[in-house]
């Protein structure tokens, strides 16, 4: 069975291993002191432990990116030790086993208050070092290779500091993306006058077009050779479509979930529908009741949707929008769209509408995690004007999606291309435990109630 390969980056990885172990030495040591921790209390460390960095996590604090000017850090390490503190009093009172000692947890938040945003500011101080970070040569000069440089820029989860580009040869494609140090014969002399640890290969047409016998000497030496879609894919979590060619497609590693992969994502999905259809069932009857009580019609919405392979099948859903929301040629839902009703609005911040979607789990014609199924109307649309488009019905549709939790709510032809990117990663790399992490996600975008319209 493949292991989940999600991009993950060393520095976020670091960060976490050493908070996890700061939280959690915090904890054993505030406890010593009050003489509450001995063998038999190591489940009720790692427990608030695991709260804690929950909480974190939930609060952006592992997105290096989003979360690196230094007053939002103080912002969120605030907000993330507080919804800690919350947790962990709410968990003493359902679960008073769980104690660690009287003013334990609460000298430990306060001290994580204090030191959390002291460590950040050195690991930032010690990881945007110039002697630790790669320095970055792109060959190529289009398109291709100012989305990667922008993104190289915008980013501080990976340690990739941009030294400049080669320009083709003929100036083809050329644009105003950075510093030009020279043309591909100079790749060598370029790759020791620079420094250079990291080449990305960023040329749309690359036929009799790479110094071959020069990136192997430069790989042989220890500097890293790839193309741009590799680091692209790495860093943004996403694949590029841009240019993409069949052929990256069919040798790219990945795109081929096991058969006991598939078969423990139906394990997965029958058993969680199942429970979810019982322990939701009073939800989904209050639910019911509000959306026939809040405007005329049917509780129930029933839309057809394109599935796996192409299939279509009837989906299921919580009416939001009124009966005579749609007439004639089918149209996009958009922010603010008037047709919501009151209740409708609600439930779609809150995902609720989407509860009935388990029944559609159950028959199979769904998953819990996949691409979020399209009608008919606009999957003919967005095929004709998207490359590969129809490739993300080679796996089963999803209540959540890789794109759902990373992207916000699409509305046009460019949001559907942008989050094909996502749909594409997501089925390279399905997994388990990318299943697993895409549902934690989904939590995340319900409890900020982002995404929905």
């Amino acid at each position: 069975m493949r292991v989940f390969n999600r991009h993950v980056s060393a520095r976020g990885v670091t960060l976490f291993a050493f908070e996890t172990l700061l939280v959690s030495g915090l904890i054993v040591g505030t406890a010593s002191l009050h003489g509450s921790v001995d063998g038999g209390a190591m489940w009720k460390v790692l427990l608030v432990t695991f709260l804690c960095e929950l909480c974190f996590y939930y609060n952006d604090l592992y997105d290096l990116t989003r979360v690196h000017a230094k007053g939002e850090l103080l912002v969120r390490v605030l907000r993330a030790t507080g919804a800690a503190a919350v947790v962990l009093a709410g968990l003493s009172i359902i679960v008073p086993s769980a104690r660690l000692g009287n003013g334990t947890l609460l000298i430990t938040i306060a001290i994580l208050a204090v030191t959390m945003p002291l460590c950040r500011v050195a690991f930032d101080g010690l990881t945007t070092d110039p002697h630790v970070e790669e320095r970055v040569l792109v060959v190529g000069t289009g398109a291709v290779a100012l989305t990667v440089a922008t993104h190289i820029r915008s980013q501080y989860d990976y340690a990739y500091r941009l030294v400049g580009f080669i320009e083709h040869p003929t100036g083809a494609g050329s644009e105003s993306a950075g510093p030009i140090l020279g043309v591909i014969d100079d790749l060598t002399d370029i790759v020791e006058a620079y420094r250079i640890s990291r080449i990305v290969i960023a040329l749309a047409d690359r036929r009799g077009q790479l110094p071959i016998d020069d990136l192997l000497r430069a790989k042989l030496a220890g500097v890293g050779v790839e193309d741009a879609a590799t680091t692209y894919e790495r860093m943004t979590g996403k694949i590029l479509v841009d240019d993409l060619k069949p052929s990256w497609l069919i040798f790219s590693d990945g795109f081929g979930a096991s058969k006991a992969t598939r078969f423990m994502k139906r394990v997965t999905d029958f058993s969680g529908a199942l429970l979810g259809t019982v322990l939701f069932a009073p939800v989904m009857l209050l639910t019911a009741l509000a959306v026939r009580l809040d405007s005329p019609g049917p509780a129930l919405y029933r839309q057809e949707r394109v599935g796996e392979n192409g299939r279509p099948f009837t989906l299921f859903k919580f009416r939001s929008m009124r009966t005579d929301a749609e007439q004639g040629t089918p149209i996009w839902a958009k922010d603010g769209d008037a047709r919501v009703t009151r209740i409708g609005r609600f439930i779609r911040l809150t995902r609720l509408d989407e509860l009935p979607q388990f029944w559609n789990v159950l028959r199979g014609e769904m998953s819990f995690v996949g691409p979020r199924p399209e009608r008919p109307f606009f999957v003919q649309q967005l095929a004709k004007a998207i490359p590969f488009y129809m490739a993300r019905h080679a796996v089963k549709p999803g209540l959540t999606g890789w794109a759902q939790v990373r992207y916000r709510y699409g509305a046009s032809v460019e949001d559907a291309l942008e989050k094909l990117r996502y749909d594409l990663y997501y089925m390279k790399h399905l997994s388990i435990v990318f299943d697993l992490t895409i549902l934690l996600d989904t939590v995340k975008v319900m409890v900020c109630r982002k995404g929905a319209q």
